[in-house]
């Protein structure tokens, strides 16, 4: 957790989260009002930290990675937009008259850039990144994503990969990108990341073994330059194409 993060659980009086992020900090809540609850409960946990907000209270919600990727900061901010509030940055000093309250978005570790200092150095060029939950977004929808990353050559990270009412929509992923990746792209796998139970191993596309892969995990799919050594997963930046040994940029003819 970064320090910014710990500054805002200390200062806080009431902590909301998923059960089992709140579970995972639980030696930091000691003398907080804990509010937890569970999948599917995203709504009325934002819409009760704005109600705590709004009438003066110090309020930390607690997301997973980083708060602003697939996590609570934009639905408290499209829940504020609905209820008119005016929300101002943390930054701004004391509040100023017509303001309900002040917001800060802490920026934590996403779960690709965990997964990815795990496997190496997979993100070094362009990536995109998916969610296969069809919760909130049509397949329909998920499937042109699919298709334009692979055909655009992006490294991909691909979020809510299988869960036990979906465990199907994994494969059908692998099918669109296999329509554009060759078989042996390289692909990483990372299950509960810099936490208790980590997990990950390296495979490819055509390989990927379903039965490692649930909710706690992120695949990171290479492009056509991604390759695998001593263990390692490494996409290419493009470096050593330009330059010689020595530094040196390499001149026209060369390249």
């Amino acid at each position: 957790m970064v320090p910014e993060a710990l500054e805002a659980l200390a200062r806080s009086e009431v902590v909301m989260g998923y059960t089992l992020y709140m579970e995972l900090i639980k030696d930091l809540l000691e003398g907080k009002e804990v509010h937890s609850s569970g999948m599917r409960k995203e709504v009325d946990r934002c819409r009760d930290a704005i109600d705590h907000a709004s009438r003066g209270r110090r309020v930390a919600l607690v997301s997973s990675g980083d708060a602003g990727i697939y996590a609570m900061a934009g639905l408290v901010l499209d829940l504020c937009r609905e209820r008119e509030f005016t929300v101002a940055r943390q930054d701004t000093g004391p509040l100023s008259s017509g303001v309900d309250f002040c917001l800060e978005v802490i920026p934590g570790v996403a779960a690709f850039n965990a997964a990815a200092s795990i496997l190496g150095a997979p993100l070094m060029h362009d990536f995109a990144a998916v969610s296969l939950s069809d919760h909130l977004t049509p397949w329909a929808l998920i499937e042109k994503r699919l298709e334009a990353a692979a055909l655009a050559d992006f490294v991909l990270a691909v979020y809510n990969p299988r869960s036990k009412a979906r465990p199907h929509l994994l494969n059908e992923a692998r099918s669109i990108l296999l329509r554009h990746k060759s078989p042996q792209t390289p692909v990483g796998i990372v299950r509960k990341a810099m936490r208790d139970g980590q997990f990950h191993c390296l495979t490819t596309l055509e390989e990927i073994p379903m039965e490692e892969v649930d909710m706690q995990s992120v695949l990171l799919v290479g492009n056509s330059r991604t390759y695998v050594w001593n263990g390692w997963m490494v996409t290419p930046r493009g470096y050593l194409d330009k330059y010689d040994p020595d530094g040196a940029r390499k001149s026209p003819e060369k390249e």
